[in-house]
């Protein structure tokens, strides 16, 4: 019998994070975070990472444990949460997958059907390449061979275009060539939280306002000042930080900032849900609790 798991994704500020916590306490579960910037200490503010109120005494997975110039590939993310699953489970409690990152969501569900061992030799030979002309150069060296791949991959994103070129390099295959295989090892019911658009565009607005209001920029200049946050660290991937980093480096003034914060918010929850609608399996529903509730009790106890 496959192990079953809960899926609560959905596009940025949605709801996830309430509808989880309670989905968790009425189920005995815990909450595993598929979320690719909640995952760096000391990025709270501007990734809405959940609070130790908010999560009511819910044990939550994979957040806030990674240093902000470190990597974290979809590979990481699936061995860290198939470990924590693991965990879970065997407490006899149910795993709650929740977040944003479709990548993570889809990579755990559906591996590769084919792909390639770390050449150790290979990434150092890169990393050179990467530290002598830079992150930029590196990703370019992918578009030339993958660039269906690169269009997908920031720059800053090093652990990713690293793993992209190695695949090539040691299979001859393109990464976007790979399949997935439709087959999941888990049996998982998956909710794609979806409300209104106009309303989620300004749920987003009001968000960013309140996070520039609770101290978005001390966070990001604290963050260079005492954490070694700069042009080359993957934390600039998330959207709240790129911008508050270049008004701080002069790049632009507050309220530029802060309005693009919202545009490149907006513009990422619709290709959040472009994703997801091609995940297998997803259901789209609204974020009513009681229905979920429903669905959830039926999938993991079967019917009364």
């Amino acid at each position: 019998m496959k192990p079953k798991i809960i899926i609560i994704a959905g596009p940025t500020a949605v709801g996830k994070t309430s509808i989880s916590v309670k989905l968790a306490k009425e189920l005995n579960g815990e909450i595993i975070s598929a979320d690719s910037v909640q995952i760096y200490k000391g990025a709270d503010i501007g990734s809405a990472k959940v609070t130790k109120e908010e999560m009511a005494g819910v044990t939550h997975h994979l957040i806030d444990f990674l240093d902000i110039n470190q990597g974290y590939s979809a590979g990481d993310f699936v061995r860290d949460a198939t470990k924590a699953i693991d965990e879970i489970i065997a407490k006899k409690k149910v795993p709650i997958i929740v977040g944003g990152t479709g990548l993570y969501i889809n990579s755990l569900l559906f591996p590769l059907t084919s792909g390639s061992e770390r050449d150790e030799d290979l990434r150092i030979k890169l990393l050179e390449f990467k530290n002598k002309n830079g992150n930029l150069a590196l990703w370019e060296e992918l578009n030339k061979i993958d660039p269906e791949s690169a269009k997908l991959i920031h720059y800053n994103q090093t652990d990713r275009i690293l793993r992209a070129i190695e695949i090539y390099k040691t299979t001859g295959k393109k990464k976007s060539e790979l399949t997935k295989s439709n087959n999941s090892k888990y049996d998982y019911l998956y909710f794609v939280l979806n409300v209104d658009r106009e309303l989620l565009y300004n749920r987003i607005n009001q968000r960013v306002d309140l996070m520039v209001k609770d101290g978005l920029v001390g966070e990001v200049k604290g963050l260079i000042e005492n954490n070694g946050l700069n042009e080359n660290s993957p934390l600039l991937t998330g959207i709240g930080y790129r911008e508050i980093y270049d008004y701080l480096t002069g790049k632009s003034t507050l309220d530029e900032a802060i309005n693009l914060i919202k545009q490149h918010s907006r513009n990422y929850a619709k290709r959040q849900l472009t994703w997801f609608k091609k995940s297998n399996g997803a259901l789209f529903v609204e974020p009513i609790f009681d229905n979920i509730l429903a669905k959830s009790k039926e999938f993991i106890y079967g019917r009364d």
